[in-house]
């Protein structure tokens, strides 16, 4: 089986089992289209070359995680905590360029904390910097082309197989999303795209929440609203997997690809309405 097949087929049995989180499927019809998925070009990279941007959204997915901590980043003006992360490395990479391999193979957190504008002790830079020398490694002397070959699903076998931050088994959130963001950015192109499921984080599930179509039993619903910090286990497993069983179903009614439901998901998520509201926090590698 695929990532992706395996990602559905995990989360259907999960969903299934579900004793924390329900799904109302009658509630989906509040989940409008949004606009074509597209990457914000001031705090994302775009306007290098084809080389250099593919290593961009490579470097920036390897670090695409910390949602649990982010309450306690500097957040730049009008910025979320992903927001923050992507902008400051693309003004390094405006400044700068990728980091050559040697350098990242050593890159220690100090550095990664100024670049992000970050305090250098907080722990988040700690684990950015372990997985950024993972990522040299794991390159090995390759640049993000050379892991290219027309198949988005390939390319998160390989990167699940090759960098244990993003083997996040049943889900594989990062694994998948590298793919789509290559793709928005211009630098790939995938025969199977569409076949990728939703990147299951913290967000798209509560926008599902907020629009009523999870539902979290009284005990959790009233620990995330406290913003009590839920750790990896049964209740957040049900909560990510229940969202993406959800979106199988919705995407399929809407007549669109999972992942471009994903992307209409999260940017509505960006909306003050469900920023004002707590969403559940895990401190974990895989978002």
């Amino acid at each position: 089986m695929t990532i992706p097949e395996r990602v559905r087929e995990h989360c259907a049995a999960i969903a299934g089992a579900a004793r924390h989180v329900s799904i109302d499927l009658d509630a989906a019809g509040r989940i409008e289209p949004g606009p074509p998925p597209a990457l914000d070009p001031e705090r994302h990279y775009l306007e290098g070359s084809r080389e250099d941007v593919a290593m961009y959204m490579l470097t920036l997915d390897t670090i695409n995680f910390g949602s649990g901590w982010f309450p306690e980043l500097r957040k730049r003006p009008g910025s979320s905590g992903y927001y923050t992360v992507a902008w400051g490395l693309a003004e390094r990479f405006r400044e700068l360029g990728p980091w050559p391999g040697e350098e990242l193979r050593r890159i220690e957190a100090a550095e990664v904390a100024d670049v992000l504008g970050q305090d250098r002790r907080h722990e988040l830079m700690a684990l950015y910097a372990d997985a950024l020398r993972s990522l040299g490694d794991f390159l090995a002397g390759r640049s993000a082309l050379d892991l290219l070959d027309g198949s988005a699903i390939r390319l998160a076998e390989t990167l699940a197989e090759g960098m244990p931050f993003f083997d996040d088994v049943g889900f594989w959130k990062r694994a998948q999303i590298t793919a789509n963001d290559l793709a928005l950015a211009g630098v790939a192109e995938f025969d199977d795209l569409d076949e990728l499921t939703i990147f299951a984080d913290n967000l798209v599930p509560h926008v599902l929440r907020v629009d009523g179509v999870l539902t979290y039993d009284a005990a959790l619903a009233d620990r995330i609203d406290r913003g009590e910090l839920l750790p990896s286990g049964p209740e957040e497993a049900e909560i990510r997997a229940c969202a993406v069983h959800a979106c199988v179903h919705i995407a399929a009614e809407l007549g669109v690809p999972e992942r471009t439901l994903d992307t209409w998901l999260w940017d509505r998520g960006q909306q003050p309405r469900y920023k004002a509201l707590a969403r559940h926090r895990t401190r974990t590698v895989y978002y």
